[in-house]
């Protein structure tokens, strides 16, 4: 579905490659969940796939198309995109933000809300009580899931989340954690999610990829990133939701 081949970019002023000859493929229906740490070159390789930046060298492409080739809107209106403050327009409504890219394909007013009380319903907000708040007046949860709405609303294939949790609270986090994954499931997405959050990964990502200073340092299951670490930097990171939990189970037996 994504082949990314031996794709690199380097911000000017920065003398090094932000992302540095990276070959990654996300197959069709896939969670793939892309992670490291701060700078480590996850957003900008997000970035590059719908073309909100231009790789230096190297291919895109998705089914087979270089994106390089493609119109970058039309390529933009199939992919949905989450952002991890939501991005929402602050001066629209829920259901006005839903509804932007349908707007500007020419749907119908009809069809635009008809979909617009589908995908309220689809991220668990009832349509009566939220189609007119505008985001101020939504938790840090609702206006992930309103922003979730509209990536999906001209019904994507492919589905872009750079870390769309970081800013919700522990209890809000795993619930629209576990809704992004069921959507995925559901609606037979190819997802690609950047984290930083190695217990986020190992739930949710059909296959984690791990990158460090801008190059791919393994890819694999969680089972297989678990028993065979490519190297000390893999072992650090799976070790830190271990220890995670075995120091809650040995709180929680005081």
């Amino acid at each position: 579905m994504i082949e990314i081949r031996d794709v690199s970019k380097a911000y000017p002023g920065s003398g090094k490659e932000g992302v540095s000859g990276l070959t990654l493929t996300i197959r069709q229906g896939e969670f793939l969940v892309l992670i490291g740490p701060s700078g480590s070159g996850k957003t900008t390789t997000l970035n590059m796939i719908n073309r909100l930046v231009e790789p230096d060298r190297g291919t895109i492409r998705i089914e087979g198309r270089n994106v390089a080739e493609t119109d970058p809107v039309q390529l933009r209106r199939g992919i949905g995109y989450v952002f991890q403050e939501a991005g929402l327009f602050p001066h629209m409504t829920v259901a006005e933000n839903i509804a932007v890219t349908p707007r500007l394909l020419g749907w119908d007013e009809a069809r635009i809300q008809a979909r617009i009380d589908e995908l309220l319903a689809l991220v668990r907000l009832d349509s009566a009580t939220f189609r007119e708040r505008r985001p101020q007046g939504l938790s840090g949860g609702q206006r992930q899931r309103v922003a979730l709405a509209r990536a999906l609303a001209v019904r994507p294939h492919i589905l872009l989340l750079d870390e769309p949790f970081g800013a919700l609270d522990p209890v809000t986090r795993e619930a629209v954690a576990a809704d992004v994954r069921d959507i995925h499931q559901s609606l037979g997405l190819t997802t690609m999610m950047v984290t930083h959050d190695m217990t986020e990964a190992l739930l949710l990502a059909d296959r984690i990829a791990v990158m460090r200073e801008g190059t791919l340092v393994q890819t694999g299951t969680a089972r297989e990133l678990v028993n065979h670490p490519a190297d000390s930097f893999v072992a650090q990171l799976i070790e830190t939701p271990r220890r995670r939990a075995q120091a809650l189970a040995k709180t929680l037996a005081l």
